[in-house]
Parts: C-alpha cells; structure tokens; sequence
C-alpha cells in the first residue's frame, strides 16, 4: 500500500491590504496629514540649520565679534569726554559761550559781591574814614548809612555790598565776565592738558579771574553815592575761583590724550562696534546688544559726573561758596551731559528699531498692529472715495527703495545737526516714523485674487447633499 506523499507546505499569506484612504479634508480643502508632514519637515530642516550653524569657525567669530562690541562699548564714554574736550576745552569760542550764562546765576552774583565786599572792607579804616569825611559829605553818609540800622560797621558793610550787587548785576559786569573769561581760557587748557599759556596763570591748581575791574567800578559807586572817601582806597587785586582741584596735575596726560584724539575716538568706537556687529553669527540680536552696551555705558559716565560734582564740591575750602562752584561746574559739564542723554536716547532707538524690525514673535504683533491699523485709516478714505491713482503702485513697487531713503535722509540729519540733543534724536525717529506711514498708507498692491474657498464649500455641500 503505497504511502500517501506528505502535504507540501502552504504558500505564505499575504496580509490584507487595507483599502485606499481617501485624502480627508481640513477646514480650508487641505490634509491634515499633509501640514503635519510639512510641519515636520521644516522643523528637521530648522534643526538641522541651527546645528549647522555652530561650527568651529563660527565659535572664532563669536569671539573676535563680542571683543570688539565690549570695546566699542568702552570707548563710547571715552568718545564723550574726548568730544568735550575737544569742543568745549580745545574751542575759545564755545567756552566762551558755555560760562557766558554764568554771570547771570544769582549764587555766582551773591558769591563775586560777598568777594569783593571783603576785599573792600579789609581796606576801609572806619574811625579814619570819618575823620576824613569832609563836613559837608558827612550829613549825606550819615543819613545813607542811618537808613541801613544795626551798627555802623555792618550798616557800612552793607552799603558797600549793596552797591556791589548792583555792579555785579549790571550789563558791564557781563562784559567783563565774557573778556575775563575769554582771556582764562589758556589757563583752564592748560590746567587740563597741561598745554597753552598766556598772562593768566594757574596758581594752586586753580584757575581765577582777578576782580579788580569790578572793585574799581564799586567804588565809583561807593563815591557817586556820597562816600567819596572810597575813592581813596587803593587798588586791590582779589581773585574768583572758576576751577580747582589738587588732582588736576594727575589729571594732566589722560586728558590731554583725551584731546588729541577729539573727533577719532568715537569714530573709532562706532567702527570696531560695527565690525563687531558684522561679525556676528546673529546680527540684528547684536546690533541690539551693542546699542544697549553703549546707552549704558555712556550712562554710568552721567551717573559719574554726578556722583564727582559731590565730591568735588566737599573738597573745596570752607571759604569757598558751595553754591557757586556747583553753578560753574553744572555750566562747564553741561554739554557732556547733554552729548550723553544723546547718545543714551540714540541707543535705545536703534536697539528698538533692530527689534521691531526682527522676526521675533511679539516684534511681528506690534508690526502686525501698526499695518492693521494704517490699513483700517486706508479702508476708510477708500470708502469716503480716496484714490492714489497711479501714486500707490508706484510706491508699491519701490517701497524697498524709498524706505532705505527714508532712513538715509534721518541719518544725514543727524549727521549735519551742530548739537544733536536727546530730543532731536526722539524728534527725528518719530519723523522717520511719520514718514513711513504715509509710505504704508498710500502703498496700493496689486488686487488680491479671488478667494477659491467659497467655491470648494459648495463642491462638498453639494456631494454631501
């Protein structure tokens, strides 16, 4: 009985094959699965982009770019003081015209007629000078003197200071302010840079101002008045303290230094700032850093000038007036400080503009709301039958362009102004800014294509029906 041959194994199943699916819909006719397959692309080629943006070369610019912004940032407040110096020190005419406005402070007025008050009294003998009061003056200085009260040295001295402030508040005390000070200006050079010369000469680590010619006009007034016997009183040289310091000769070299490099040392700042900028892996986020290092940096000198103005005003002899000392000083650093409000407010506008300018999420709300905005003004002088004609193509189609020219023309601006101030730089932002929304205002792009969504809703209302 032959043997039934053995059962040849069975062929392998092949696994259901499931039924096509059928692309499913989004809101908007798109697959859901498709954007999540997109999603995820972009996500891989972000990743990959950003790891592909640290190599070892890179690491190397990163470093040469932030030394060169920190020392960008150091250099901005050396940029002040070397401008200052420059223009306020180096320049008759412009120190000039800085303590000018100081002859009219009233503690600088209360502190020259209190100085020469003193010198005039240490020179009146009071019993002598009544006995050489011819008798028909002395009914005149006995009633002058008898309307002051008190007793008579301090009447006395009270005649003499009033005629003082009376001297140092008029017009030809102003002139002689303005000369005087035009002629110290050798001296305050010198005492700050160790250069220059001239007849008045530092004394002490001082600079004054002799005040003869005001003494010489009191008396004049001192006799006009009655007192003619003051016209006997000998010339006398006194001296007005315009700058003091025992530290000005340590002071010397850095600042003549300081001077030399006048208008090359911020330039030099902006440039290794820039170059540190163009260097960096991320530009727009180093322009932002930059520009906040040196509205920083500038604003720890203005805190530091605050902060000297109090020293200096304690290390001055108890016989000096405070008051007026802090008037002269406030009215010689006026500039600097108003150079470094500039540039503090310089700095944050251009660290704003890179930021508003950049991709960042809150960055594109805020663009996101100046466009919606200006576009709701549009609509409504659309519906009042506004037309731009062929203006706003035209706009439409160079808007790239007449930004870029917009901001060279604020630029130029800046450039050009003589003393650019924390408002001006606030001023012609909010300019730039105006500008550009008339650009954006009357921008007219090309008609938008109809909208197929409308469409494709009625397809599949239709198969659904």
């Amino acid at each position: 009985m032959a043997e039934e041959p053995p059962d040849a194994p069975e062929p392998p199943r092949e696994p259901p094959r499931e039924p096509p699916r059928e692309p499913r819909e989004g809101p908007n006719g798109t697959d859901p699965d498709e954007l999540h397959h997109l999603r995820e692309r972009i996500a891989a080629l972000e990743s990959a982009q950003q790891t592909a943006v640290r190599p070892g070369h890179h690491r190397v610019r990163a470093f040469f770019s932030a030394l060169l912004i920190v020392v960008g940032c150091v250099l901005a407040p050396l940029s002040v003081v070397s401008a200052w110096a420059a223009q306020e020190v180096g320049n008759t005419d412009r120190y000039v015209a800085t303590v000018a406005p100081i002859a009219a402070d009233s503690d600088v007025q209360n502190a020259v007629a209190n100085r020469v008050t003193d010198a005039v009294m240490q020179h009146i003998d009071l019993n002598s000078l009544l006995e050489g009061v011819a008798p028909a003056d002395r009914p005149r200085l006995t009633a002058a003197l008898g309307k002051l009260g008190g007793t008579l040295e301090n009447a006395l001295k009270s005649f003499v200071h009033d005629k003082a402030k009376a001297v140092v508040a008029s017009d030809r005390f102003q002139t002689f302010w303005v000369n005087a000070n035009r002629k110290v200006h050798s001296a305050v050079d010198k005492a700050l840079t160790g250069s220059g010369g001239g007849a008045v000469k530092l004394t002490d680590n001082a600079v004054q101002i002799d005040l003869a010619p005001v003494i010489d006009q009191v008396k004049e007034r001192l006799v006009a008045d009655g007192l003619t016997a003051a016209g006997k009183i000998p010339e006398i040289h006194t001296q007005f303290t315009i700058v003091k310091s025992d530290d000005i000769g340590k002071l010397k070299t850095g600042f003549r230094l300081l001077q030399l490099a006048g208008f090359w040392l911020p330039v030099l700042a902006l440039v290794l700032a820039a170059v540190g900028v163009l260097l960096a892996v991320r530009r727009r986020r180093a322009l932002v850093a930059t520009a906040l290092g040196v509205a920083f940096a500038t604003l720890l000198l203005g805190l530091g000038l605050t902060v000297f103005r109090a020293v200096y005003l304690d290390a001055l002899p108890s016989s000096a007036s405070q008051p007026a000392a802090g008037a002269v000083y406030d009215a010689l650093v006026r500039l600097m400080r108003t150079t470094i409000r500039m540039v503090v407010v310089l700095g944050i506008v251009v660290a704003l503009a890179a930021w508003l300018t950049g991709p960042g999420r809150r960055a594109t709300l805020v663009r996101q709301l100046w466009h919606s905005g200006i576009r709701s003004v549009r609509s409504t002088a659309d519906r009042y039958g506004m037309r731009t004609g062929p203006v706003g193509p035209w706009i439409h189609r160079f808007r790239r362009w007449i930004t870029w020219v917009l901001v060279a023309v604020a630029l130029v601006v800046y450039l050009l102004w003589s003393y650019p101030t924390g408002w001006v730089v606030v001023g012609i932002a909010l300019a730039l800014l105006f500008a550009l929304a008339i650009v954006d205002f009357l921008d007219e792009g090309p008609p938008e294509p109809e909208d197929s969504t409308p469409t494709s809703k009625i397809t599949r209302t239709g198969a659904s029906e």
